[in-house]
Formats: structure tokens, sequence, C-alpha cells
């Protein structure tokens, strides 16, 4: 089968903006050329490629579109070797949390952003960054499943270290004898969002009993979630690498020192990628060994095995 390029740029545009008629000032041809070229194009496979409600993929439009951003990425690493005075810049997703993106990823970025692409950074939680790599949305994410989807790796890049924390003062109010049952009951806790279980879980595997109905404050941001807990608004569990600093410096303290939270973090990739792309997920892999835990006593270690957690906290956060 010979793909016809203009029909393989009307998908993809009808896909990326959602819509046919932005598709068709994407791409300066008219609306009804966009559709006729989706058209022949469904045609010549035999199957529907996009649902029209919505515009998204199809489940073979998500096939299809993944061949696209791989033929991409191997054209612009073609052009860059025959003439590399010449700019073109391939669209790489990446999906990753808000976490790591706070804490170590931020620096692996602005790599990925100096190797003639354009990057653009989802941040969602592990129940839809998985699902953007198979509808073909992201070359890459991280995330705290170590199932990959079909066509793709998963990598163990290190784990996420958690430490649950509060300021001098609510910590002397609120947990006087250290982080008990009472305490937590009448102490405001802050998280993430509401979907964020993890807390919930590491007060019932340090407490060992089930605890609800506390009250919470909810700040999705990881810097507003440490100023908010660093303000004394609450107390709660935050990146030892945002935490660390602010504990030497005396402005928070360990609520629970010999209970942190480690969460295992895999890297999703193309199984067979063109070199450019293989290049930026060794880049991550290393910026991941380097700033990650990579072994050692971990106290409470959740991933998606049997201790698995229905949460956003690891991957959204």
């Amino acid at each position: 089968m010979n793909f016809d390029r203009q029909q393989l740029e009307a998908f993809s545009a009808i896909v990326e903006t959602r819509h046919f008629g932005r598709a068709a000032k994407l791409l300066s041809i008219t609306r009804g050329a966009v559709s006729l070229r989706l058209k022949a194009l469904e045609e010549e496979f035999g199957t529907p490629l996009v649902v029209r409600d919505g515009n998204v993929p199809t489940p073979a439009g998500e096939v299809l579109l993944r061949h696209i951003r791989v033929l991409k990425m191997l054209e612009a690493e073609t052009q860059q070797q025959i003439k590399p005075t010449d700019g073109m810049h391939p669209r790489v997703a990446i999906a990753v949390n808000a976490d790591s993106l706070a804490t170590w990823f931020e620096a692996v970025a602005w790599e990925i952003a100096e190797r003639n692409v354009a990057l653009e950074l989802i941040v969602d939680d592990q129940d839809y960054t998985l699902p953007l790599l198979t509808k073909g949305e992201a070359m890459g994410c991280v995330s705290t499943s170590s199932n990959p989807p079909t066509g793709f790796l998963a990598e163990p890049i290190g784990m996420m270290e958690y430490e649950c924390v509060a300021n001098v003062e609510f910590a002397a109010k609120f947990f006087p004898q250290g982080l008990g049952l009472h305490g937590v009951l009448a102490a405001p806790a802050v998280l993430y969002n509401r979907k964020d279980g993890l807390h919930t879980l590491f007060l019932e595997r340090l407490l060992d009993l089930e605890v609800r109905n506390y009250a919470t404050h909810y700040f999705p941001s990881p810097s507003a979630l440490l100023a908010a807990i660093e303000k004394g608004i609450g107390y709660g569990l935050v990146p030892c690498l945002q935490a660390s600093s602010l504990i030497e410096a005396g402005k928070l303290v360990r609520l629970a020192p010999q209970h942190k939270v480690e969460v295992n973090l895999y890297w999703h990739h193309w199984e067979t990628a063109p070199s450019n792309a293989q290049a930026i997920s060794e880049l991550v892999v290393r910026h991941a060994h380097r700033a990650l835990i990579q072994a050692g006593d971990h106290a409470m270690s959740f991933s998606d095995g049997d201790e698995s957690v229905d949460t956003d906290h690891p991957s959204e956060r």
C-alpha cells in the first residue's frame, strides 16, 4: 500500500486539532478538501480512522497515527543528516507527572527542546498517560505502570521518594507526640486533588487502621502544595527532592521519618524508533538514574504490582 502524504497530513491535522475546520486552516486548504482526503484514506484502508463525534482516532487510526509520528521523526533525522542547516521540527509529545516535572524532569525537557524538535509536555495521571501512547499522541511517558502497551517498552527508571512534613508550628500544635490518629483527625492535610489517594494509603499503613473523613485542602500544583505546607495551611506528602532543603533550613520537619514513601516509576517509549527518538529516551533514562532512587531500603514502596495504588498522586503530581 502506498501512503498518500496529503491524506496522512489531513488525518493527522484532524486528530491534532480535533476539528475539521481548524485542520483546514492548519493545512491552508478548504474544509471540504480535508474531508475528501480523510474519506479517501479511510476507503484505502477499508475502515474508519476518525470517530466524528469528538474527532478522535479509532483503534485503526491510533495505529496509523503512531506510524505518522515515527515517520516524522525519521524524516527529521534524515534531513538533519543530509542538510543540517534546514530547520525541521517534528512534534515530540511526552506525558509526565507533575512531581517529576517539578523536580528532575524539567532539566530533561530543556535538553530535549534543544534537539531540533517542537516539544509538548502533557501533565496527566497514570490513567491517561498510557492511553496517550496507544493513541499516538505521545512518544513516551513517565508512569507508575510497569506494563507497556503493545509496541512500547517500559524501562524502570527509579523511585520518587515522598515524606510527610509540616512546618514547625503546625507540627507542635497538632502532632506534639508524633503523627498519631488524634492529630490526623484534627489536622488538615494538603493533597494534590480529590483523586490523590496516596495520602490515605500512607496513613492507613502507618496507623494500621482505616482512616477516612479527615480534613483536606487541595493544591493541584507541586510548588503550591509545598508552599501551603510551608505556610502552615496543613501537612502532607511531598517529594524529598523538594522538601530536603526546607528541612535542612529548619522550615519544615519530618512527621514520620521512618516511613518515607517510594513510588516506582517507568519510562514508556516506542519499541522500534528512529535514532533521534532513541536518543531522547536515553536522555530521559540517564537523568532519571541520576535524580531518582535506584536501590536501598524502602519502608513503603508503592507500584502497580500486588501493592498497587489506584491514585493520581504518583503520576499527576
